[in-house]
């Protein structure tokens, strides 16, 4: 068994009922289910339609998201997260490098590599290496001043904590963030790279060994292991290319608003949503969401 799921932005109402009643029709569908009105609904199908990907371009051209995805264990047990343009709308290192003075230079190295035109972990010394002699505390400064979080993100960690979930925040980016995006949002733990200092400024250097793709693999393995879990109980999210094992790895692997190379090899597409669609995607209604 199969469910479908529509879902739009919250706030745009474009997912229509007659909308929603002539898919469920068409793919012979039944059991159709409002998660929250005119935002998300879902049916349920004997099998995945044969027009699933022309019917996804039609409803991304109305600003809809389509899914289906097998019914059984889609309610899962373990949330493992990226977090740059992920959990947080920015990619810090841009950021750090906008108080650098090299801004233009080091988010174009990070968006080929975020689209796997580049090696992540040479991107990521090269990027690093820009930021010499930048001063600690413009950390903490970026973080207040230019950090915002992706909506939906409390209300996704909330719920699933709340019916026995486990979080972990594992980013190729850097534990001075990751450390307070936890913190904030509510995760079980967080790993990253470490920004290496000397005399109250970046030396330029990240310390060894980096995290990036397989990491991020490893951190999928060892954390479902440690707590009798399997990959299959895993709903993964990111954006980027160092987020393709594990989103590729995990029961579930959303890509969402993803570079277009995660998005050719990850079926499970967020691009209209925020975050609270990977709780829709669970079958949770917004009634049943919890807020921090």
């Amino acid at each position: 068994m199969f469910v479908t799921t529509l879902l739009c932005q919250p706030g745009q109402t474009a997912v229509t009922p007659n909308l929603a009643q002539s898919l469920c029709n068409a793919w012979g569908g039944r059991d159709l289910t409002w998660l929250a009105p005119r935002e998300a609904v879902e049916f349920e199908c004997l099998q995945s339609p044969d027009t699933l990907w022309p019917v996804w371009q039609e409803m991304q051209a109305q600003n809809i998201d389509l899914v289906v995805q097998p019914s059984a264990g889609r309610r899962k047990k373990m949330l493992l997260a990226d977090m740059d343009s992920t959990m947080i709308e920015q990619e810090c290192i841009d950021e750090l490098a906008v108080e650098a003075g090299v801004g233009d230079e080091v988010s174009q190295i990070t968006a080929r590599a975020m689209n796997g035109e580049l090696d992540f972990e040479q991107a990521l010394q090269e990027r690093t290496g820009l930021l010499k002699g930048l001063a600690v505390e413009i950390i903490d400064k970026v973080y207040q001043t230019r950090i915002t979080y992706m909506p939906g993100g409390a209300q996704l960690l909330a719920t699933m904590k709340a019916n026995g979930a486990y979080a972990d925040l594992v980013s190729g980016g850097f534990t001075d963030f990751t450390a307070k995006v936890a913190s904030t949002l509510g995760f079980d733990s967080h790993r990253a790279n470490r920004l290496l200092q000397a005399d109250h400024s970046l030396t330029g250097e990240v310390g060894l060994p980096i995290l990036g793709r397989e990491a991020k693999v490893t951190a999928l393995n060892e954390l479902t292991a440690a707590r009798g879990l399997t990959p299959q109980d895993v709903l993964a999210v990111g954006d980027g290319a160092n987020d393709l094992g594990m989103l590729q790895q995990a029961g579930t692997g959303v890509a969402l608003h993803a570079k277009p190379i995660v998005q050719e090899q990850v079926s499970v597409r967020i691009n209209h949503g925020d975050l609270t669609a990977l709780l829709y995607l669970q079958g949770y209604s917004s009634s049943q969401f919890v807020t921090p």
